[in-house]
């Protein structure tokens, strides 16, 4: 078993993404995504499917061209797509990779 305190946990910007890995087996990664006011991360195509829990802050969240506010609180899971996200005020979200190859 593991501990981590997600509220202590450093964050680095998107451009530095792999040092916000803090879990990583064959099967799935967990990381913090951090971004600050009118950040964005442009259009990627992720081969797996998603679990993300938002800490805090709001963003929209785009996958498939499909839209959602997301906050504090939430949590939203989905398939493989094409996904981006962008801020106005800041979010810092959990997300959780799962190969869909397991």
């Amino acid at each position: 078993m593991q501990i981590f305190n997600l509220d202590k946990m450093p964050a680095f910007p998107y451009e530095e993404r792999d040092k916000n890995v803090f879990y990583s087996t064959k099967e799935f990664k967990v990381r913090i995504i951090k971004l600050l006011s009118n950040e964005e991360i442009p259009k990627c195509e992720m081969d797996s499917f998603v679990i993300y829990y938002v800490l805090e802050g709001k963003a929209e969240l785009s996958v498939n061209e499909d839209k959602s506010i997301i906050e504090a609180g939430m949590c939203i899971i989905t398939e493989p797509g094409t996904f981006s996200l962008k801020t106005k005020n800041g979010v810092k979200i959990m997300g959780i990779q799962i190969n869909k190859q397991i």
